[in-house]
């Protein structure tokens, strides 16, 4: 765990000296929110409805941009090279990196969600499964992403080909981070815990195979 920290810990350092995610790519996310909500330009109820789909497909957009900021770092500074010299194992430093992320997107949703609350007029009627489905599914797209994001790295354009690679894979956690949210926000009658549940084994899944492969992987990037 020591090592995991070191990495997470390296990467969130950075991010609150540069402050890119918070001067950058939350902006970013508010404007997206506020876009969607003036395209539709439809009534309360409606607007209430499509809440749940418009914050996924925002938190979406912005993790590829917080992805691509994590693995930026690592090839401006030349560490992942640095990392396999020191001789942390693959998996650890995925887990360091996917922890970091993790952090900075939930960081993106807390604000997000205040977000819709204020913008789209919604309210929370089932905060429990909403905070689980959404930790879930933010554990699944910073695995995912963390992984994905070497990977571009090998094929040297990472800034056109990861969103190609990512929100494909990303799909599944997209529908069923919208239906834990259908029934956080009680805009749809659903079984938000077993979508939570779901979400959570999409995470352990994506997580397993990006501790897996993350070394082959490396070895490219």
């Amino acid at each position: 765990m020591r090592e995991i920290w070191a990495v997470a810990e390296k990467d969130l350092r950075i991010e609150l000296r540069s402050r890119i995610v918070a001067s950058q790519v939350l902006p970013f996310a508010l404007i997206v929110l506020i876009l969607f909500g003036l395209a539709l330009d439809a009534d309360k109820a409606t607007l209430r409805a499509f809440t749940p789909g418009l914050f996924w497909i925002t938190v979406l957009f912005t993790s590829i941009l917080t992805i691509q900021r994590s693995v930026a770092v690592e090839v401006e500074s030349e560490a992942f090279e640095s990392l396999r010299l020191a001789g942390t194992a693959p998996w650890r430093i995925f887990a360091g990196k996917a922890l970091a992320v993790s952090v900075q997107l939930i960081a993106i949703e807390v604000v997000l969600a205040v977000g819709v609350i204020v913008l789209y007029r919604s309210s929370f009627e089932a905060p429990g499964v909403a905070a689980v489905g959404a930790l879930s599914a933010t554990v699944a797209i910073a695995s995912a992403g963390s992984l994905y994001g070497v990977l571009a790295v090998g094929n040297g354009v990472r800034d056109t080909i990861l969103p190609m690679l990512l929100l494909p894979v990303l799909a599944p956690v997209l529908i069923g981070a919208t239906r834990a949210f259908d029934a956080g926000l009680g805009t749809a009658a659903v079984n938000g815990w077993a979508w939570a549940g779901l979400l959570g084994v999409v995470a352990i899944i994506y997580g397993t195979i990006g501790a897996a492969a993350y070394g082959v992987v490396l070895e490219d990037a």
